[in-house]
């Protein structure tokens, strides 16, 4: 039987720790280098971005579609759990929804790139479109409930609508410098305010 490490991790179970953050390190690294070189940026640009050898991304990602897969559930994820710490957190649930909003926007404009990779013949990239709307419509929909009962907006606004209308607003910002789709996101959600709401 192998002795434990100094740390009181087995051997093993340190691997394990080392290969989870080095995954998590590569799908930051990929998702910064795709918002400004897109899906098909070099892997060693990515590798270089991480810190680590090639040989590591193709470990965990063996294919470019594996990573660019892995890079949009990851980010998924992470908006879809931000959405109730926010709601636990924020000073209001306008505040928490506002919040999660620019989060969801940050998630589109990473997205640069992924767009064209999603509508390719590739089955892995098939089901991103249903899980993306099956993990983040729910959170959305928690959010607008909550402002709405709270008062803080209006009833009748449906999660899709609020999303498809943010997606639609973040499409103009590639190869347009001056546009700014967080000043028209305001814009719409000052439109969902109730009159009367401070």
């Amino acid at each position: 039987m192998a002795a434990d490490s100094p740390t009181g991790e087995s051997p093993s179970r340190g691997k394990r720790a080392d290969a989870q953050r080095n995954r998590e390190t590569v799908l930051a690294a990929a998702a910064e280098v795709f918002v400004t070189s897109g899906v098909d940026a070099p892997i060693r640009r990515i590798a270089a971005q991480a810190g680590v050898g090639m040989a590591t991304i193709y470990r965990h990602f063996p294919t470019r579609a594996d990573l660019v897969t892995a890079v949009y559930q990851h980010q998924i994820e992470a908006c879809a759990e931000a959405g109730p710490s926010l709601l636990a957190t924020a000073g209001s649930p306008f505040d928490a929804l506002r919040q999660w909003i620019d989060l969801f926007v940050d998630f589109l404009v990473t997205k640069h790139g992924l767009a064209d990779a999603l509508q390719s013949d590739n089955e892995r990239f098939a089901a991103l479109h249903a899980y993306f709307l099956d993990r983040l419509l729910p959170v959305c929909a928690l959010l607008l409930d909550a402002s709405v009962e709270a008062g803080d907006i209006r009833p009748g606004t449906e999660p899709y609508e609020l999303m498809r209308g943010i997606g639609n607003l973040c499409v103009g910002r590639d190869g347009d410098p001056r546009y700014d789709p967080r000043r028209l996101i305001a814009l719409l959600l000052q439109g969902l305010r109730r009159p009367d709401a401070s």
